[in-house]
């Protein structure tokens, strides 16, 4: 039975809440939003503010709690998170376990529970018919990503951070600060779990998050979190305006090939390097599935701004870039046959 808990309407409980009415915008066809429940402060104030805001929108409203089997007693706290979620007012509340270390990809542990979770949250949308999943991360974490993108020498849709939606996946505390989610949960008289793992410096994220800021902010000032997400915000903004600018004349550009596809030399020697570089990026995303680093982006564009017959270059999963004529052919096959195209 839904808890007859009633929080003061603190500015803390107020910011949440208003985050999350903006991501579940009134509906009359009573759809399913999910919150992605760890027990964590952020989740938690996120579970509270939805079961709060949900119906008043017309939505329906549940949780999906991940046990990632990574610690002792992660059975446990999972099933207290699903009664926390119960008590609410959520409903369905469902606990999917994972098997981290079993994922593939040899990402690390960190890249493994992530993959972990995220088919297991995928599934529950499924099973459940879950229009929305609501994640819990915060202006604090979308910092974390930009600095650890930087430092791995990301390009700027990596800088870009988290994106507000991504397909089913919604995040509404991106503008709220970790402390307010904290203060929400006080405010509303819930217990959040403070998982182990998150004061671990092990894991890149927590030594960015308890050596890398403070530093940050203690020699250069306060805001550098806000800051940081404001750089994410303006990059994922320029990221989208080159992906419209080349959704807008890619198939102009490109011709079929034989297993493959081939894009014109002389519009990518024409463009600017960003726009170029891009193009190729997005057509053998698109047409492969396979992401390229920055240098393998470099080589394949060298072949229409630096052509003096080179051989083809070896991308990842047995794709090939070779020059043919006036065309940069990509194929699985190594073949430079451009196909008939009706425009």
């Amino acid at each position: 039975m839904p808890s007859e808990r009633r929080p003061r309407l603190t500015p803390s409980v107020a910011d949440v809440r208003r985050a999350v009415r903006s991501a579940l915008p009134a509906r009359a066809d009573d759809p399913l939003a999910l919150v992605a429940l760890s027990g964590g402060p952020d989740s938690l104030a996120l579970a509270a503010a939805t079961a709060f805001e949900a119906p008043r929108a017309g939505w329906r409203a549940g949780a999906v709690v991940v046990d990632h089997g990574l610690q002792a007693g992660s059975q446990a706290q999972a099933d207290a998170a699903a009664s926390v979620a119960r008590d609410l007012g959520l409903d369905p509340v469902l606990v999917r376990r994972v098997d981290a270390a079993a994922e593939p990809g040899g990402a690390g542990p960190e890249g493994a529970a992530r993959a972990a979770r995220y088919a297991a949250l995928d599934a529950a949308a499924r099973a459940t018919g879950a229009e929305t999943v609501l994640l819990g991360h915060t202006l604090d974490d979308q910092a974390e990503t930009v600095l650890l993108g930087l430092a791995r020498g990301s390009g700027s849709a990596s800088l870009g951070g988290m994106a507000a939606r991504s397909g089913r996946y919604a995040r509404p505390l991106l503008a709220i600060r970790r402390a307010t989610t904290r203060q929400a949960c006080l405010d509303a008289g819930l217990a959040p779990w403070d998982d182990p793992h998150n004061a671990d410096p092990a894991y890149a994220r927590v030594r960015v998050r308890e050596r890398v800021l403070p530093v940050l902010e203690a020699e250069l000032g306060p805001g550098i979190a806000d800051a940081l997400a404001r750089t994410a915000e303006q990059l994922r903004e320029d990221e989208q305006a080159f992906a419209d600018q080349i959704d807008e004349f890619i198939e102009e550009v490109c011709e079929p090939a034989e297993a493959g596809i081939a894009i014109s030399v002389a519009v990518l020697a024409a463009n600017p390097a960003a726009l170029r570089q891009r193009i190729i990026r997005h057509v053998v995303g698109s047409e492969f599935g396979v992401s390229l680093s920055r240098t393998q982006t470099l080589e394949v564009a060298r072949l229409a701004t630096d052509w003096h017959g080179q051989g083809p270059i070896d991308l990842p999963r047995g794709i090939r870039a070779t020059r043919a004529d006036s065309y940069l052919v990509l194929s699985t096959t190594g073949s430079t046959e451009i196909l008939p195209h009706d425009h």
